[in-house]
Order: C-alpha cells, then structure tokens, then sequence
C-alpha cells in the first residue's frame, strides 16, 4: 500500500498539533479527514490546506459525543471502507486543575472524560474500519506528563508540574497503548503513546520550545511507520519516553 491511498483522521485538527499533523499527513500523500467538533472551524481550517493543494476533508467529531462519533464512522465507511491511520489528538487542559490537594475535582472529571475516555471512544469506534487496513495506525498523542516515573523523580525537571486531572488522562491514554497494543499483537495495527515535546499551542498558553510544525513531526513519523513498524511504544523527540 502506497501513501497515496491511505485514508487519515486526525482528531482536534482544527488548530495547533492536530492542524500541522493534518498538513504534514497531506504533504506526504495521505487523505486527511480533518476532525473538529465545530463544524465551521473545521471547514475552515480543511480549506486552508485544500487552498494548498493537498487533499484534506473535514469531518465533525466530538470526542465527548457518541452521536457525531458514530456518525463519523459511518461517514468513512461509506465513502472509504476502511481507515489506516488513526490520530488521537483532541485533548484538553483546565484552570481549574492542580495539586491532588487543590485540583477541583469536576475539573479532573472533564479532563478524564476527553483525553482518556473520548480517545477510547474514538478508538472503539475506528477499529473495525482500521481492521480493513492492510497496515493500520493508531497515534495517541501524550506528554511526558503522563509518565509515572517522570511523575516520580525529584530529578526530572518536570516533577514540579502537578496537574492531577491532565497528567493522570494522560497516564490513562498510555495505559490505553499498553493495552491495545496487546490486544492487537496479531493484527496488522500498531499503537504508539507519541509526546510531541513542549510545543507553542494554546493548550499550553503559547509557552514551550517547539512550533506546532515541530511538534507534529513525531506523531506524523509514527502514523507513516513501515512494514518494521513497532507497536506499543511510549516515544517522545529524545527517544523512549519511560511509563
């Protein structure tokens, strides 16, 4: 299978990672179905890179919405068949996380509704159409933050990042990985945990190291994964990232 026929969605694409995940995914042949859960900025956004000559289709998903969910599926099966690359990549932060002792915990909950249980979600849905995949790929984007033992070093410089709700999604969305990629070890799908490294978004407020064209660079080289492709690795930009 060529790239020029591989079919793509990437959730949250409307803007930041997700967007330059959408342009890179197109720039390398793939059809990319645009996710957003507001209809207009997906238009927008898909048109935008459609302006740029790549083949790019926006698709409503709400990951926190079974309805648009299912819908999305149907949508792809119809029109495709079938999905080969899987992006998770809608996620959230919330003002009111914190501290253990701090935290507001209905702001945990909204944190653990999308980024652990909607990409579950999600991925439930997409799996039968990934399953008609000669290769398929599931991406689901971490952070650094969700690693237990990053969590755990006083040495580490991000031990002081105590975010209860979105470190512990995101330590749930790699135990997703750790699972499915298990559950999946004799299908031809493979399931990354990708840390894009501390990119400028507005999810972290613009702060951070890298662009979002930075950022998507390795969550785009574990959707494009070969025959040699590896399955249920935690990676980030200096390499293998500890659970």
């Amino acid at each position: 299978m060529t790239d020029t026929n591989r079919i793509a969605l990437v959730t949250g694409a409307n803007k930041g990672i997700g967007l330059e995940i959408a342009r890179q995914l197109a720039q390398a042949g793939v059809t990319v179905l645009l996710g957003a859960r507001d209809t207009a900025r997906g238009e927008q956004a898909a048109s935008m890179l459609v302006a740029a000559a790549l083949t790019v289709k926006p698709i409503k998903i709400d990951v926190n919405d079974n309805a648009t969910i299912t819908a999305a599926a149907e949508e792809i099966s119809n029109t495709y068949g079938r999905l080969d690359i899987l992006v998770n990549n809608a996620g959230i932060v919330d003002a009111a996380d914190g501290p253990p002792s701090v935290a507001a915990v209905a702001a945990a909950r909204r944190l653990m509704e999308t980024n652990f249980l909607g990409t579950l979600a999600v991925t439930q849905a997409m799996l039968p159409l990934l399953r008609r995949s000669q290769a398929g790929r599931i991406v689901n984007l971490s952070t650094t933050l969700g690693s237990l033992a990053i969590n755990g070093d006083p040495t580490s410089p991000y031990y002081d990042a105590r975010l209860i709700g979105y470190n512990a999604s995101k330590a749930a969305l790699n135990m997703l990985t750790v699972q499915l990629a298990a559950e999946l070890k004799d299908a031809p799908i493979v399931v990354n945990s990708v840390a894009p490294g501390y990119v400028r978004t507005d999810l972290t407020g613009h702060n951070g190291f890298m662009t979002p064209a930075e950022g998507a660079r390795l969550p785009v080289e574990y959707a494009l994964l070969g025959e040699d492709a590896v399955s249920g690795r935690f990676v980030e930009p200096q390499g293998t990232a500890p659970w």
